[in-house]
């Protein structure tokens, strides 16, 4: 081993991580916070199901979720229950031991595994080739970009309900970008609903990595090997792998880990580094709207690696895509005034704020699982600290990782607090809900196999009895 490989595994592995408060009293507070969720569910859905049945303004069949009572098993269930017994009974072990770059593929290969075997519960045809040709979906609308030119610079005029042909919903609730990607696929020869539903699948997995890349970078090696088989088994998986939000999970999180490579210089070239971050910052906000805020998370970055350096080339990176589309003829802020006009033309405009604004935090729970909970327990107790050594930068791994979930969950609140996300987000905070997740990390190892067992319970209960919708 050279001295440069020798340096930089040192630089990789970190400071020395703690073990993890064990003993009855974390891990009594560790269940409680566990129940907590639990019990928020629980609330949700009574409360969901007296507002529904009173007046329907829900718009939601199974409150908190979008699904509807569906008992079932399909093709998928053998399949999804040997990957979550496998993660469970051997992903510490493996997270642990592996070189990392096969740590890496491997993770993304058991993640794609997860969320494809999960959507092939419904099978082939109802859980990943239809998925995005229904009514509301961007492959409806295909034909209409034969010029390209054309349909941008008339975008706009087709995003609220009343004039002739407007754009079915999930194309009017984003900017373009979403779906001129299954427009390229479509050129590329990729067209139909199974090949866009395996890009989301496919580049949906590779946020995990994203993640782990991340974590090394600003924590170390330990607490991202911790973090992976948390990150493979994400229960929000059952979403990924049945909508175009797993897509944009991955750009934007693809964009947080360059960044992180640029500002901790573990990469040879972080000039390139935070360009491609910002190129991909672009691109996320001509994806959705509300990734806009994925900017919590890169300025989360900048603070944790104290330094300003990639402003210049990330700054640089993230005007491309504006810059391109908006010579194109599209006009960001004008659809985006126009979308909260659609919004509450439709389910937006009925659904309670009130019961909502809330209630979202319960589908994040089974978003992001019971183990995640009880890691945002420890990430908030940690956080005083972790603030008093931000300056001086005295700041311990585990509290750096404390600091960058709890931007994630900054974000959350943003979007929740906007009232732009009234029900769904089960779906629609996977871009956010995937940086909550190393939270787990956070946790000791006594236990660790149940609350993995835990979160894989969630994602199979939710697929076996419901019908999600998306």
């Amino acid at each position: 081993m050279t001295t440069e490989e020798r340096s930089d595994r040192i630089r990789a592995a970190g400071p020395a991580v703690p073990a993890p408060a064990t003993g009855p009293g974390p891990r009594r507070r560790d269940l409680t916070a566990a129940a907590a969720g639990v019990l928020l569910v629980a609330v949700a859905m009574a409360a969901g199901w007296v507002i529904q049945e009173g007046d329907g303004s829900l718009q939601v069949h199974w409150p908190p979720l979008l699904a509807s009572w569906d008992p079932h098993v399909g093709p998928g269930t053998p399949a999804a229950v040997a990957v979550s017994v496998g993660a469970v009974a051997y992903g510490p072990r493996i997270a642990a031991r592996l070189p990392w770059r096969r740590l890496l593929l491997t993770c993304w290969a058991a993640s794609v595994a997860w969320i494809l075997s999960l959507a092939l519960i419904e099978g082939w045809y109802r859980g990943i080739a239809r998925r995005l040709t229904t009514k509301h979906e961007y492959l409806r609308v295909i034909d209409r970009f034969d010029d390209i030119g054309a349909a941008l610079r008339g975008f706009t005029d087709h995003i609220v309900i009343g004039p002739p042909g407007n754009w079915p919903a999930h194309v009017a609730g984003h900017p373009p970008g979403a779906t001129l990607t299954f427009v390229g696929l479509d050129r590329a020869g990729l067209g139909g609903g199974a090949w866009a539903g395996m890009w989301c699948i496919v580049l949906g997995g590779s946020a995990a990595v994203a993640v782990m890349v991340t974590l090394r970078a600003l924590t170390g090696e330990h607490l991202a090997r911790r973090a992976a088989p948390f990150l493979v088994l994400a229960p929000f998986a059952v979403w990924t792998g049945t909508s175009a939000d797993g897509y944009f999970m991955a750009v934007a999180a693809w964009s947080v880990a360059l960044l992180a490579l640029a500002g901790a210089r573990t990469t040879r070239h972080p000039a390139a580094a935070a360009l491609g971050s910002g190129l991909l910052f672009g691109l996320t906000c001509y994806l959705s709207y509300g990734l806009t805020l994925i900017v919590v998370l890169l300025a989360a970055v900048l603070v944790l690696t104290r330094t300003a350096r990639p402003l210049g080339p990330l700054v640089l990176g993230a005007l491309v895509v504006p810059v391109a589309f908006t010579l194109a003829g599209f006009d960001w802020w004008e659809a985006y005034h126009l979308l909260v006009e659609r919004y509450y033309q439709g389910a937006g405009g009925t659904r309670p704020y009130s019961y909502w604004v809330w209630a979202n935090l319960a589908c994040t729970t089974l978003a992001a699982g019971l183990a995640t909970v009880a890691g945002l327990r420890r990430a908030a107790g940690s956080a005083p600290a972790a603030v008093r050594g931000l300056l001086p930068g005295t700041m311990t791994a585990a509290q750096r990782l404390a600091l960058l979930t709890l931007a994630a969950l900054l974000a959350v609140a943003a979007a929740d607090l906007s009232g732009m996300s009234k029900a769904e987000t089960e779906r629609i905070w996977q871009p956010f809900v995937v940086w909550l997740m190393p939270a787990a990390a956070l946790l000791p190892d006594t236990g660790g196999r149940g609350w993995l067992a835990a979160q894989a319970a969630v994602a199979l209960l939710v697929n076996h009895l419901l019908w999600t919708g998306w």
